[in-house]
């Protein structure tokens, strides 16, 4: 092995660990240091025993289309990239401002599903919360009930990435039933899948198999299309309280725009080194 291959082998890649309602993500500014193999290593890093532990890879980047001020790419922690997430969305805007990369308090970020506008909420130079302009939802209910311990009505909601919701009282039922219907041939993409229940509260409390990590604490894009799966059924208005295993995020769904708009905080972890790949 030569000098040159030796220190490629040993690269270390900086990288922070965040958070947006406990759904956690390890987060790669790529502008200072680029991930090679990212699939790879979103599989290698999430493992929560023999790596850094998450739900999946994100690369902060610059913006490669007219309009957007940076870029994100995210890899679930099978290793499959994902479209869009709400919560790593959120800690973007955090990461950004708090690491001195932006002063700007409304940021445009270029996703797989286009840019979506971010709000940061600023108090004494930190950012305490962000709102999303999580753009218009898409409704193709592909079938109009699927098989989980018998039919479960469900409402097909896309938010830039599908996603399948179910009202039940056994939201519980995410462990068993959630791998079976991500992977329904009703779903050639696969699908993520939210078990919901409306409290006596009004808020609704939410369980999520997300596509390509499992069970998560949390889902920003899931709380999205929940919230506008309860407001079509008239299970709700359209403005909600969505409670995750994580904690509770709020969404609003305009009659002005039909744009939806997700609100929650966003937390750095640690940060650290770790091998390339």
């Amino acid at each position: 092995m030569n000098i040159e291959d030796f220190t490629l082998k040993m690269k270390k890649i900086p990288f922070t660990k965040m958070h947006g309602i406990q759904n956690d993500y390890i987060y790669v500014n790529t502008m200072h240091c680029d991930v090679a193999a990212p699939s790879a290593a979103a599989r290698m890093w999430s493992d929560r025993h023999k790596g850094i532990g998450s739900d999946g890879l994100v690369l902060i980047g610059h913006a490669t289309v007219e309009g957007a001020d940076f870029s994100m790419r995210i890899f679930n922690a099978d290793g499959s990239e994902a479209l869009m997430c709400g919560n790593a969305s959120r800690c973007i805007g955090k990461y950004l401002y708090e690491r001195g990369l932006t002063d700007k308090q409304v940021i445009r970020l270029q996703t797989l599903s286009g840019i979506k506008t971010l709000q940061l909420h600023i108090a004494h130079g930190i950012v305490e919360s962000v709102t999303v302009d999580m753009l218009e939802p898409v409704m193709e209910d592909p079938l109009s009930y699927i098989p989980s311990r018998g039919p479960a009505l469900g409402t097909f909601v896309s938010m830039g990435n599908p996603h399948y919701v179910i009202f039940t009282n056994d939201i519980d039922q995410v462990a068993t039933a959630g791998p079976t219907l991500e992977h329904h041939p009703a779903f050639p993409q696969r699908c993520n899948i939210e078990f919901a229940h409306i409290q006596p509260d009004g808020t609704i409390r939410v369980r999520v198999w997300e596509r390509g990590s499992g069970i998560t604490m949390g889902c920003g894009t899931g709380a999205c299309a929940t919230a506008v799966a309860a407001a079509i059924a008239d299970l709700a208005g359209r403005k909600s309280q969505i409670v995750m295993d994580g904690g509770t995020v709020s969404v609003e769904w305009r009659e002005a725009d039909n744009h939806v708009y997700l609100t929650g905080p966003a937390e750095f972890v640690f940060d650290g080194e770790i091998e390339a790949i």
